[in-house]
């Protein structure tokens, strides 16, 4: 099933214009998520909003949105006044530069967004695309959408373009706030470091290798919850913080690649480590906890 666009857009640089549609490029629909209940009855928590001063439950027609500019005042926006705060929406891509694409550092990605060619659009998409690849550079502009304008920087990837969503520079923390203690880089350890870094390289990254174990796992103890199941988690030691040697680890850590690459030449998903045992219930304990929301 093809998947459908969120949105259409108009990629412009220079005096070039590109009709693009939007895609999103991951999905959320896996995620687990878990609902408040009442656990006297088993039924469905609903939220409400109260007044602090009143004491009483606030209806949303009675609700308005102010910006606390000081400790406990608020300077109060009307539905027009936040209208017009909002950037026009233009649905516009406007490209300002490109620069290398190793230019753009990874922590100022953001959502990543697949951008198809609209009806017209086919030449100067695939024209756009290729020019990157090309030069190796990226596209970085502007997107102005739901009443923001976004940082965005243009990619091609496979015979497309990716939109990926950056941060600004305001939202992202310099590094130097971090206070990181000074440690000696020994000749040797980094030899061996190099070495284990070489011995467990691949050509390239292959996703389909990962699992979300937690994920699986989460899925498979809601089913056995279902079936009537108790989940009783295992304690676990609290890890201890240990010195070691670090050139001792270096050389165990050589050899126990070496041992699993030659055992196991292809790369495996990490088996699943037990976490959880089980107790059955019986069918009148299961009945009497199901949930009537």
């Amino acid at each position: 099933m093809a998947p459908r666009s969120i949105a259409n857009a108009t990629i412009t640089f220079g005096l070039v214009t590109v009709p693009v549609k939007l895609y999103a490029a991951s999905q959320s629909s896996e995620s687990i998520s878990f609902n408040l209940l009442h656990q006297k009855c088993g039924s469905r928590l609903k939220q409400f909003y109260r007044c602090i001063d009143e004491e009483n439950e606030v209806s949303r027609d009675e609700m308005v949105k102010g910006y606390e500019f000081t400790k406990g005042q608020y300077v109060i926006f009307s539905e027009e006044e936040l209208k017009a705060l909002e950037q026009k929406t233009t649905q516009e891509i406007v490209v300002n530069e490109f620069v290398p694409a190793d230019a753009v550092d990874p922590v100022y990605f953001d959502k990543a967004y697949y951008l198809g060619p609209d009806r017209g659009g086919d030449r100067a998409y695939r024209l756009l695309g290729e020019a990157m690849r090309q030069t190796g550079k990226w596209a970085i502009g502007t997107y102005t959408a739901r009443g923001k304008e976004y940082l965005v920087a243009l990619r091609p990837i496979e015979d497309g373009l990716v939109m990926q969503q950056l941060h600004y520079a305001h939202e992202v923390r310099p590094f130097s706030e971090l206070e990181i203690e000074g440690g000696e880089v020994r000749e040797q350890e980094l030899k061996l470091a190099t070495m284990l870094a070489d011995q467990i390289s691949s050509d390239e990254f292959n996703p389909d290798s990962y699992q979300d174990q937690s994920h699986h796992k989460l899925r498979a103890l809601i089913q056995r919850k279902i079936e009537g199941e108790d989940i009783v988690a295992l304690r676990t030691e609290e890890p201890k913080a240990q010195v070691i040697d670090l050139m001792e680890a270096l050389k165990a850590s050589l050899s126990s690649s070496g041992s699993k690459k030659s055992a196991a030449p292809a790369r495996k998903p990490a088996r699943r480590a037990p976490v959880a045992e089980t107790k059955k219930t019986s069918r009148a304990s299961a009945g009497k906890g199901r949930s009537r929301g």
